[in-house]
């Protein structure tokens, strides 16, 4: 849930940033009419030596696709955070799981494997994530509740190395 409120902030922050560099920055002004024009006639844009009326807008198209640029870059940036959750359950996994599931297995009830056909089978909740969160946290039968000594995110982050590694182990 944090992870998703700081999420938020960044963003927002992100995008206030970008509407500061791109934004309108020059009010628009509106044209004056020349000294020499009578009163009552209409009121036409200066124009330069050109004959082309200038454009007043502060609106920059590279600064535009620039800001964009950055926008996608921290989008996609965000991805090296998912690994790292996952790097970190697979060591969860490996100091508290490893004992009775090495390799997927389970050396308590050999049927009851983590491997994507058997949490598919007795995975109280289906094979999805909130189930093996639920199966970490509270425990069930012969397996011990994990809840009081792993933080949410440590059983979070090891709830989707198990998702991500069910379909992998041989």
């Amino acid at each position: 849930m944090i992870r998703a409120v700081c999420t938020t902030v960044a963003a927002c922050l992100l995008a206030q940033a970008t509407w500061c560099f791109v934004g309108p920055s020059a009010p628009s002004l509106l044209n004056k009419a020349p000294s020499s024009a009578a009163s009552g006639s209409i009121i036409s844009p200066a124009s330069d030596a050109s004959g082309q009326t200038p454009s007043l807008s502060a609106w920059n198209p590279l600064a535009f696709g620039v800001a964009l640029g950055l926008l996608a870059a921290v989008a996609a940036g965000s991805r090296p955070v998912l690994a790292a959750d996952l790097e970190n359950g697979e060591a969860i996994f490996n100091g508290n799981c490893t004992a009775c599931h090495a390799g997927g297995n389970n050396s308590v009830l050999a049927e009851k494997k983590i491997k994507k056909p058997e949490l598919e089978k007795y995975l109280t909740g289906g094979y999805n994530v909130a189930a093996i969160k639920t199966q970490v946290t509270n425990g069930k039968n012969s397996m011990p509740a994990f809840g009081d000594k792993l933080g949410p995110d440590d059983i979070d982050d090891v709830a989707n190395w198990v998702y991500n590694q069910a379909d992998k182990w041989d």
